[in-house]
């Protein structure tokens, strides 16, 4: 048995594209609409840019990029979801905000070994809802940088990008 498996949890929930995914509602820092970003040069094009959040520097991450999905279009305008990580805070450009929901122990699922590797690699795992799945994203592992670019060295997380 799971950590997952034995507890039940409160989720902060949110929509990209049409996936319902949700994080553990202690690690999140705040909800924001969409905030002015600054561009990074040479950043992985998962960095969206940088944030000041009332004279903190946060790092904004598209999370259709991150997750291997379209690209938002420029008339649709994210919504901020700001969580912490070992690194600092980091804020997910996501499409819709949802709602805190809470999940049995007995509704998760590890992450289906059929996804892709970007998506795999960010997930905890799978919770069956009544109506739908709920994937729960593992926000160290959303903050990491992936080896897509040449800029950023291995393993280098976004955090790094700004410290």
């Amino acid at each position: 048995m799971t950590e997952q498996t034995e507890r039940n949890l409160q989720c902060a929930t949110f929509y990209v594209e049409k996936l319902f995914l949700g994080i553990e509602v202690q690690n999140v820092q705040e909800v924001l609409r969409i905030q002015e970003t600054t561009r990074v040069p040479r950043a992985p094009a998962v960095v969206q840019g940088l944030i000041n959040l009332r004279g903190q520097i946060v790092t904004a991450i598209d999370m259709r990029r991150r997750l291997g999905l379209p690209v938002r279009g420029s008339a649709e305008m994210p919504m901020n979801m700001v969580v912490r990580t070992e690194g600092g805070a980091v804020s997910l450009l996501v499409d819709e905000i949802g709602e805190v929901i809470e999940v049995r122990g007995d509704q998760f699922e590890p992450p289906p070994g059929s996804l892709s590797f970007d998506q795999l690699a960010t997930l905890r795992g799978v919770y069956k809802l009544d109506d739908e799945l709920m994937l729960l994203l593992d926000p160290e592992k959303l903050a990491s940088i992936q080896p897509q670019s040449a800029s950023p060295r291995a393993g280098e997380t976004l955090a790094d990008l700004h410290s």
